[in-house]
This record gives structure tokens, C-alpha cells and sequence, in this order.
């Protein structure tokens, strides 16, 4: 997606050869043009795959799942990291680790907003090691519904994420692939190369 690579380009951050800042306009602060253009992407790609449901990760996913949802007319439910009053009973969980943060939270989403009948279509903002899409897949996968495909805002393919779940037969499309960020460069898979200030 080309003005989600322009948008990397002109406003990320590489932080070293693993990590890439991109809290001006998806994981800190939002960009809402962006995202709506996200979410009419994503509503694109999937379209004949008859998705009932979102289901992302709070806090990074929502933005991109919330516009996907709207394009689809779809509800979107966002698994929890943490725990709440009035979050307790009658869940689906799993355990995922986070690279960026080092550290694992188990993640829960009630029951009642999934079940059998449901066709899942999964987003996320990331995908490096696969780690947060397969506690999703875990937790669809608990629920009884399918999985329809994953959405990846931005992938680092030079990472085994795609590949783990490409191994489990799961569709994946990511809307920008980052095959290098070695130099302080961002190297996009259709070899477009730019230096990131």
C-alpha cells in the first residue's frame, strides 16, 4: 500500500535493525486519514470471504480493526491484556509475548462475543514474530469459529511471523512488507529503498 509506505518513510523511526517507531501516526498518536485508508483496504482484500467479526489486540490494532469494521459493517472485539472488574468470567485466553515490550501477558476475550458460527478476520498492526496473531488464532480457534485471514498493518518479513502462520494454512496480507531496516533504512520486499531521518 503506497501511501502507507510513504507515510513509513516520512515519519518512522528505525531504531535499530529490529525495531521500527511508528507512534505518529498508529501506535501513540492515530492518524485518521490513514487509518480510514487501512480500513477500506483491508474491507477490500477480504471482501468475499464472508467475515462476521474483527478480532485484534488492544491498544495498536484497534485503530486499523475499528475502520475495517466500519467499511465491512462488522463489530470488531479487541482481546484485553489486562484484567478488569468487569472482565472475569466465561473466557477465552492465551499467553502472548511481546518483543517490543519483553514481556508476556495472557490476553482474554469474553465468550459471548464469539462463537461457532462466526468467520474471523484478524488484524493487527505488526507482525514480527507472529507472537500476538497466533494467541488470536488460539482464541478464535477456542471460540469454535474460523479464521478467514490475518491483516497486518506492517510486517517485518525479515522476521518468522508470516511464515508461522502461513505454516498453519492462514491467509495473510499485509499492507506494507519491510524486508530490511539494517543502516537506519527501511527496505520495503518491492526493493524500494529510502533512508529514514
Amino acid at each position: 500500500m503506497r501511501l502507507l509506505e510513504e507515510k513509513i518513510i516520512s515519519e518512522g523511526r528505525v531504531l535499530s535493525d529490529q525495531v521500527l517507531k511508528v507512534d505518529s501516526f498508529l501506535n501513540h498518536q492515530i492518524d485518521p486519514s490513514l487509518m480510514n485508508e487501512i480500513g477500506k483496504e483491508f474491507a477490500a482484500r477480504f471482501v468475499n470471504e464472508g467475515i462476521t467479526k474483527i478480532v485484534t489486540i488492544e491498544s495498536s490494532g484497534i485503530a486499523p480493526a475499528i475502520m475495517a469494521g466500519l467499511y465491512m459493517n462488522i463489530p470488531v472485539v479487541f482481546a484485553r491484556k489486562r484484567k478488569s472488574l468487569t472482565l472475569t468470567d466465561d473466557l477465552l485466553t492465551a499467553s502472548v509475548h511481546s518483543f517490543t515490550k519483553n514481556e508476556t501477558n495472557e490476553i482474554s476475550i469474553a465468550k459471548k462475543y464469539l462463537d461457532s458460527n462466526d468467520r474471523v478476520l484478524i488484524i493487527d498492526d505488526f507482525l514480527a514474530n507472529g507472537q500476538a496473531a497466533l494467541g488470536l488464532v488460539e482464541i478464535v480457534q477456542q471460540s469454535g469459529a474460523q479464521v478467514m485471514g490475518i491483516g497486518i498493518v506492517i510486517e517485518k518479513s525479515f522476521q518468522k511471523g508470516t511464515e508461522k502462520l502461513k505454516e498453519l494454512g492462514l491467509r495473510v496480507e499485509s499492507l506494507a512488507r519491510i524486508a530490511s531496516l539494517t543502516n537506519g533504512e527501511v527496505q520495503f520486499i518491492n526493493d524500494k529503498v529510502e533512508e529514514l531521518v
